[in-house]
């Protein structure tokens, strides 16, 4: 069963105005990333608690905590990213949010290969700092990330191996790296995939678009998706206004837009 749930940011940086909009849209599901102009895991204690209550009382469930965890240059210093993991993680409880998302680190271009054991350090150390703990690891495909193509994507699950750890399978970055979503990663990563993250985007153009409007092959992806029995969260992050590398924005009528045009793919698969 496909479940869907939204970046509310995109909307506004005010949780209530987030949650009419999606709410109004029978979703009941946010992916908390930013909320009152800040991110997530910069929310001290007690914005957290207020943020909880409002979420508690207006029956809206986070289903992950949208971290940058990952999004930081390969050389960076790694020790206080790792801190803001832990953070990450405990936020995630507190919010009972299922899912954390994470990245792979930026590489230098054309050297993916030579910053390999880097990246496998630093994303080994976030899973076994996740150990034990109750959610799932979600790694999401990015445009410069050592994790941007499905080959690599693929890597990382095996080596990181554990069952705590998945996909999230973003179809429009693919796009954007030249990727086609569901004849070249979707069969590499199918088995890992539990999350997936909705926008669309044409190839030729680099636009982003809609669900079912550029050359992500989002209707192909999800009805092999539905004939296995997949049960997880279908994520709105339509970009439709703005993209950048710490999120994107999406005026609420294109937001709007955005979840029926996902709705009609949803509905009409076979």
């Amino acid at each position: 069963m496909f479940t869907l749930t939204g970046f509310g940011d995109e909307i506004s940086p005010d949780l209530n105005e987030q949650l009419d909009l999606l709410q109004s849209e029978g979703i009941n599901h946010l992916d908390l990333r930013g909320v009152e102009g800040k991110n997530v895991l910069d929310l001290s204690d007690a914005e957290a608690e207020r943020v909880r209550s409002e979420l508690e009382r207006r029956g809206c469930a986070v289903s992950a905590i949208a971290s940058p965890i990952g999004k930081i240059q390969i050389d960076e210093p790694f020790a206080p990213h790792l801190e803001r993991f832990r953070r990450a993680l405990d936020l995630a409880e507190f919010f009972h949010a299922p899912f954390i998302r994470v990245f792979s680190f930026y590489v230098p271009a054309g050297q993916a290969t030579r910053y390999r054991a880097a990246v496998m350090e630093r994303m080994l150390a976030l899973a076994e700092a996740a150990d034990g703990r109750p959610v799932t690891i979600g790694h999401e495909n990015e445009h410069a990330i050592y994790g941007d193509i499905p080959e690599r994507c693929l890597d990382i699950i095996r080596t990181v191996n554990r069952p705590q750890w998945c996909t999230i399978f973003d179809p429009a970055n693919y796009v954007l790296d030249g990727v086609r979503p569901y004849t070249d990663g979707y069969p590499l990563l199918v088995d890992s995939i539990a999350y997936l993250h909705i926008k669309d985007a044409v190839a030729v153009t680099r636009k982003i678009v809609p669900a079912g409007e550029g050359d992500g092959q989002v209707r192909e992806v999800l009805s092999d998706l539905k004939r296995r029995g997949f049960d997880g969260f279908l994520s709105l992050e339509p970009h439709l206004s703005h993209a950048g590398s710490s999120g994107g924005r999406t005026a609420p009528d294109l937001f709007r837009g955005a979840i029926r045009a996902l709705k009609a793919i949803v509905e009409t698969l076979p």
